[in-house]
């Protein structure tokens, strides 16, 4: 099958509703988005936490989560085998295999993300924002609450960079996801195994709705973000 006809035949598969492509999509999306969820009130807070204290080792800290960015998805994947395989301490929740496992696989990619993220924005903050609200009387909450506003435009540069990254990772979900169809088959693995079996019309098929989620979410951060216009010349 020649490259035009392959990419004929995915948006045909698109176009027609076939089932088994959009319970891909549907995979995929409902397991990057429950890790998603469940990751960023976790990162947010930590990486607050970790911009605006002083404790011990906080150097040591900051070097782990920027260097966690760099962690294979493979290798996350490997780890999260071996604990929730039947040998594994997280053996008795028998999650491995399952769309559990994936979202638990999820919440650990995306996490290092968000919090470097959040970290970056928080320390780039003006620092006499949290000093007003604390002249002010606000509570520590308050504050936190008050220069994580500040800084939203960061944060949700965070949450769309992290849902990139779990929205088109591999590795870890064929480890613990077992690529099964209908039950952990997302869009990432179904396209390495459908390439692997010469059948192109599918994997370009969900390549392209991997391009237009990357296209949906950028925009969407450009309409958050409001002005676009360029800076002005120095």
């Amino acid at each position: 099958m020649s490259l035009i006809d392959a990419t004929q035949a995915a948006f045909g598969l698109l176009f027609s509703g076939d089932a088994v492509l959009w319970r891909i999509i549907w995979i995929s999306l409902k397991t990057s988005i429950i890790g998603l969820l469940i990751a960023t009130p976790i990162a947010v807070l930590i990486g607050y936490l970790i911009a605006t204290r002083e404790f011990i080792g906080r150097r040591i800290v900051i070097w782990i989560a920027q260097a966690a960015l760099s962690l294979p998805t493979v290798l996350i994947g490997l780890l999260l085998y071996l604990m929730l395989s039947r040998q594994g301490p997280m053996g008795s929740l028998q999650w491995l295999f399952t769309q559990s496992s994936i979202i638990l696989g999820q919440v650990l990619i995306v996490l290092p993300v968000l919090i470097a993220f959040t970290l970056s924005a928080v320390q780039a903050a003006d620092p006499r924002l949290a000093e007003t609200a604390i002249v002010h009387g606000a509570s520590n909450w308050r504050v936190m609450l008050t220069v994580l506003h500040e800084v939203r435009f960061g944060v949700m540069a965070a949450v769309i960079n992290g849902f990139g990254r779990v929205i088109s990772e591999v590795g870890c979900a064929m480890m613990v996801g077992g690529n099964i169809a209908g039950e952990t088959r997302t869009i990432t693995t179904a396209i390495a195994l459908e390439t692997s079996k010469g059948e192109f019309a599918q994997g370009i098929a969900l390549g392209i709705v991997l391009i237009a989620f990357a296209l949906l979410i950028n925009a969407a951060m450009m309409l958050l973000q409001g002005d676009t216009r360029p800076a002005r010349n120095m």
